[in-house]
């Protein structure tokens, strides 16, 4: 309920704020709100089409397989292979965060998932190429493989951190 008061909250406050800005200027806030939906018809196709894939992927998969493959009880092969897919995968994080929620209510683990989103925002597996190409190969590879390392041991430390807290 209390998740339900805070979203409404924010919605509130949204409105509040595109209302001071009407009363402030008409025409930057029209263009404001133009730029906006821009970018939102720009954002639809990935987001839908990352939805639809996990959508895909959790009707085909069941809890049993997901908590087998990156659950709880999966282990390091479990982190290692969330941390993997993590790093191959490129999606922008305000679709990342909502699939780590299905992931989770899917059956994955908090570590795995953990490892997931945090190698999905700093290893760039598929963005290195261009990487290589604006700072130098051995740069590159080194920020990488420091990346894909640390995101390992955030996942485990937020793992630690949430056994101490339940």
């Amino acid at each position: 309920m209390s998740n339900y008061i805070f979203n409404g909250a924010i919605y509130l406050a949204a409105l509040i704020f595109l209302i001071i800005s009407l009363v402030k200027s008409r025409q930057k806030t029209r263009q404001a709100l133009l730029k906006a939906w821009l970018s939102f018809k720009n954002i639809i196709p990935m987001l839908l089409g990352v939805i639809f894939l996990v959508g895909l992927i959790l009707s085909l998969l069941d809890t049993e397989i997901i908590s087998r493959i990156i659950g709880e009880n999966s282990g390091p092969l479990g982190v290692m292979l969330a941390s993997l897919i993590g790093a191959v995968t490129l999606i922008p994080g305000f679709i990342a965060f909502p699939t780590a929620a299905l992931l989770l209510e899917g059956g994955a683990g908090y570590i795995q998932i953990a490892a997931f989103v945090q190698t999905l925002m700093m290893v760039g597996v598929v963005t290195l190429p261009m990487e290589i190409k604006y700072f130098s190969k051995k740069a590159a590879i080194l920020r990488n493989v420091i990346s894909f390392v640390l995101s390992i041991g955030v996942a485990y430390l937020i793992g630690l951190i949430l056994k101490i807290w339940n």
